[in-house]
């Protein structure tokens, strides 16, 4: 059920024009401020591993674990959310969710030990892990594919910026609010997404248009059937090798440009400042393009030209800052650019009925991947006695390798139209009125 269904099926007068603008942005801006949320939730984590280790009393190990439980969470609960995502009400059921992972990170901000404190994030990741595959659900059901691109631009602006800006924005935070450390990024991020909730409340709609279909069979079955459908397991193998080109470098930048570039601790947020900043001016060109001129075109595009700054990320050599930044912000502008034709792609391989569910394993096959990812180019990389870090070319040799793949796979997975149940082909189905 597409909600904007005038701006595209009938001429609007130029009255109506404007308001009908100025709504489908306050909807979308609403759903921008979810993504970005969550997805600050899990990347703040990062760069505050020695507060944690020291505070805490724990060890790297336990640190790892203590990152991982987000991630690993957020996968095993978009495989669980695949049965029941697409019986309810899409609003309610991102308001529930969002609410519960507000409740969550502000647990987080707030647990005495490093037990609670896992527990927590575990919880924070399942919400989270739901919330990102809802969002991009609503999104595919509610804009039509023809501008599906830019719309999905200013939502995946909200994945670009929280990725590169949690690292600076967790470090300011904790660095400036002494009387409480590393909780005070969680109690921001708790305040903030309350705002965002109301938001939220005020300027989605009930979106039901998924409801009409009446599926019937076991639930499992129904997923079994989304799972192994041909063409969507091209899709998730095309998700994951995007997940892994960029989650394999990504992780370890911070330390190969200092210990290897000689870029001093104090100019790393500028780094992943000016990578947020151009990619929240970019996300939304990158979307009107790819409505424009064709999502795969714009996708290989990109491909492409992200593996010059991946390439040169991973084999930089002691270089002027200025260097460094024109590099790191073309890498995150490019890297991330490649999410919003790929996402546009990917939501239109199903019909809406079983378009959350489909969405929801993505989400998991990307949050598998993303941990798949940083384990294998952690036991690539090795620090040398001399504290350099070794093999970080040959993590970006094999990340440029699955950049290539998905240049070719994304040619085989594309659809101009809409897909007929092609997962769900054997599930009667009967349409009622809404």
């Amino acid at each position: 059920m597409e909600y904007f269904p005038n701006q595209v099926k009938k001429p609007l007068t130029e009255q109506h024009m404007p308001r009908g603008k100025r709504k489908e942005q306050f909807f979308l801006i609403s759903l921008a401020g979810i993504q970005f949320t969550h997805i600050l939730d899990f990347m703040i984590m990062m760069p505050l591993g020695p507060e944690f280790i020291r505070e805490l009393n724990i060890n790297t190990h336990q640190f790892g674990l203590l990152l991982s439980s987000y991630t690993f969470a957020a996968a095993i609960a978009g495989v669980l959310a695949t049965y029941f995502i697409d019986r309810f009400e899409r609003r309610i059921l991102l308001l529930s969710l969002y609410a519960c992972f507000i409740i969550a990170t502000l647990i987080c901000g707030l647990a005495p030990d490093y037990h609670s404190l896992f527990i927590a994030r575990a919880f924070a990741g399942a919400f989270g892990g739901i919330l990102g595959s809802l969002v991009q659900t609503i999104v595919a059901d509610s804009i039509p594919f023809e501008r599906r691109g830019k719309a999905l631009g200013v939502v995946m602006s909200a994945f670009s910026v929280s990725t590169v800006a949690g690292v600076p924005l967790s470090l300011l935070l904790a660095n400036n609010i002494p009387s409480l450390g590393w909780r005070a990024p969680f109690i921001f991020i708790a305040l903030i997404s309350c705002v965002i909730l109301y938001l939220a409340y005020r300027n989605i709609p009930r979106i039901v248009g998924h409801l009409d279909q009446v599926h019937e069979g076991s639930r499992l079955s129904q997923v079994w059937n989304v799972f192994i459908a041909h063409q969507h397991l091209r899709v998730f193998v095309f998700m994951a090798l995007i997940m892994i080109t960029g989650f394999s470098v990504i992780p370890y930048i911070a330390l190969y440009l200092t210990s290897n570039v000689g870029i001093s601790n104090a100019y790393i947020p500028l780094i992943y400042l000016s990578g947020g900043i151009a990619t929240l001016m970019s996300s939304r060109l990158v979307g009107h393009l790819a409505d424009r001129y064709g999502k795969v075109k714009i996708f290989k595009i990109l491909a492409i030209a992200s593996l010059i700054p991946l390439l040169v990320t991973t084999n930089l050599m002691p270089v002027p800052l200025w260097v460094v930044l024109l590099n790191s912000t073309a890498f995150f502008v490019l890297i991330s650019g490649r999410m919003i034709p790929a996402m546009a792609i990917a939501s239109q391989m199903v019909e809406a009925k079983i378009r959350g569910t489909f969405m929801s394993l993505i989400g998991s096959v990307q949050m598998l991947s993303n941990g798949l990812a940083s384990v294998i180019a952690g036991v690539v990389v090795t620090i040398g006695a001399d504290g350099k870090m070794e093999h970080y070319n040959v993590v970006g040799y094999g990340a440029a390798a699955c950049g290539l793949l998905t240049f070719w796979l994304v040619g085989y997975i594309h659809t101009d139209k809409p897909a007929k149940a092609i997962a769900n082909a054997k599930t009667p189905t009967k349409t009622t009125a809404t």
